[in-house]
Order: C-alpha cells, then structure tokens, then sequence
C-alpha cells in the first residue's frame, strides 16, 4: 500500500475525496433514485480511504467505522427537530385524500372478461376497443393487433384489461 500511495500525490487523493462527496450530494439531492452517482461517490470516497491507510486492514476499519458514523448522523438527523425540516423539504408531504377531490377509479372490469369487441387503434400492445359502445383502454398478451379486428377479453388484472384476437 505504502508504494501505492507514495506514487500518488496528495492532490489525487483529495480529489477523490471531493469528487465521492460531491457524487453522493448528487444523488441525495438532484438525481436520487437511479443509484449511479451515489455507487461511484462511495466508491471514491473508500478508494481514497485505501490510499491513504497503510494497511488493507485498516482501510476496511476505517470505511467501516466512516459508514458507522454516517449511518448513526442520518438516524440521528431524522429524531431532532432542527434537522428534521431539512429531511422535509427533500421529502413531498402532501396527501391525497378523497376530501381533497383525489380518488382511486372504481370501475369493475371483471364484467367484461369473456366479452368481445371490436380493435379502435392499432394494439402494439396497448390501445383502444370498443366493446358494445364503451370504449376501454386494454393491452394484448404482448403481440400486435390490427385497427378493426375482432378481440376477446381474457383476462382482467384490476384495471388492465387483457385482450387476444379472436380468428
């Protein structure tokens, strides 16, 4: 390890200190979700451990003991008052609630399995079908169906509703 470290400079190491902190920032406040920048900051920041510990023993005690300490600051930030606001501005907080005009659609399609309609737009897989004057969004079992072709519902998964072409 030591001749590895002495053959790099002090500038790299720092470097990469800053570019695994700035990539975490990343992926904690613009681009969370994907996992990318947040995988390549950590790995930065332990990659820099390495280099500056002499041993790979103490590496790994002191990444460890860094995460540890990570881990017991984020828990810690989410008990007190004063850092919670910050967790709550990152987070949405409002509620959809049916007082509020927000509803989940109520439709029982279970009535339409075993019926059959007529194809309105391509199915590629999705698309539109006219079943006796009701038009119904409905999805192929992954194949493609002409415009005006006779379909049967097969089978219904809540509101999707899953449709085979009849011959």
């Amino acid at each position: 390890m030591k001749g590895g470290r002495e053959s790099l400079t002090t500038a790299i190491i720092i470097t990469l200190f800053i570019v695994g902190i700035i990539l975490i920032g990343l992926e904690l406040l613009v681009i969370p979700g994907f996992g990318i920048s947040g995988i390549l900051g950590i790995a930065a920041l332990v990659t820099g451990i390495i280099f500056v510990s002499d041993t790979w023993y103490e590496a790994m005690l002191y990444s460890f003991g860094t995460f540890v300490i990570l881990a017991i600051l984020v828990y810690l930030s989410f008990r007190f008052k004063g850092t919670r606001k910050m967790w709550e501005k990152l987070s949405l907080n409002t509620r959809q609630s049916n007082q509020s005009g927000y509803t989940a659609p109520t439709y029982n399609y279970a009535d339409y399995l075993g019926r059959q309609g007529i194809a309105l737009t391509q199915l590629r897989p999705a698309g539109t079908a006219d079943f006796q004057g009701k038009r119904v969004d409905v999805v192929t079992e992954g194949g493609y169906i002409k415009e005006g072709s006779q379909v049967k519902v097969i089978a219904v998964e809540g509101v999707r509703i899953i449709v085979r072409e009849v011959n």
